[in-house]
């Protein structure tokens, strides 16, 4: 099995199509080489023009790939197992699972125990090559997670953790692009209310927190490192800390990462 071979993705969502598209950017695929499947194939007219291989059609995707990626909601995957077992072959096939909250014993527990799976959690960073992606398994062959590690890290970072842990990376990671996403919309608004225009506000935001990220993995540093760069005694920059932290600013967003680590680990299960 390898990276030559066809891959399927059951459910082209908004995940499911930003994987797509970062494995053909990265040079990693051909459109020709991926499937895509969706309940209606006139969502995905403009990935079919693209050269995709599009289909409502699982079964079928199933049969032609090697690697088959489940990136349906929670509440739709018993569902799409039940349809899709017949044509899935343990011995031939590598199921990875981008499914929130979903363990990998529930999904063998509906094809078969000798399925290799493989459970990531990307971000939709992965479009542009950038995801943080988390990846883990119970049981299935290093080869595999080393063929899962290998095609993640084309479209960005990843960090193989214990399982145990994918729902608090799902919170971190793939709800933390919204996280992150909010504040910089909300240094925007601060921009506009002390004189810029918005478009102006934005960019100046949008690069300031590119800057930041950049100055942490190109140094290796600590966030407290860069931070006390930045400040000075009795200075702007201390004093707008200051205010944030007496607001409840690192509070909020630790209370919402706990939080979306919790919700995300019961999608699965309240939807059964």
């Amino acid at each position: 099995m390898n990276l030559e071979g066809n891959i399927a993705i059951l459910g082209s969502g908004n995940m499911g199509l930003a994987f797509a598209d970062g494995l053909v950017k990265s040079n990693t695929y051909k459109t020709s080489q991926i499937t895509l499947t969706r309940r209606t194939l006139e969502n995905l007219s403009v990935q079919k023009l693209q050269g995709y291989n599009t289909t409502t059609n699982n079964l079928e995707a199933v049969r032609n790939a090697a690697i088959v990626v489940l990136a349906v909601l929670p509440q739709q995957l018993n569902k799409l197992l039940a349809e899709i077992k017949d044509a899935v072959d343990p011995k031939t096939h590598l199921i990875i699972s981008v499914v929130t909250g979903v363990a990998c014993k529930d999904i063998k527990g509906h094809l078969s125990e000798e399925v290799q799976v493989v459970r990531a959690m990307p971000n939709t960073a992965i479009s542009i090559g950038q995801s943080m992606t988390c990846i883990t398994t119970d049981n299935a062959a290093q080869a595999n997670v080393d063929l899962t590690k290998q095609l993640f890290e084309t479209v960005g970072s990843v960090v193989h953790i214990n399982e145990d842990l994918m729902s608090s990376a799902t919170a971190l990671c793939a709800s933390g692009i919204a996280f992150f996403l909010r504040s910089i919309r909300a240094a925007s608004q601060g921009g506009v209310e002390i004189g810029f225009h918005a478009e102006d506000a934005l960019k100046m935001a949008v690069q300031t927190a590119k800057g930041a990220a950049d100055l942490l993995l190109a140094h290796g540093s600590h966030p407290e490192h860069e931070i006390d760069k930045v400040t000075s005694p009795k200075g702007c920059t201390i004093a707008g800390l200051n205010e944030m932290e007496h607001n409840g600013f690192s509070a909020a967003l630790i209370k919402g990462i706990k939080l979306a680590s919790v919700k995300a680990a019961g999608l699965y299960k309240d939807s059964n």
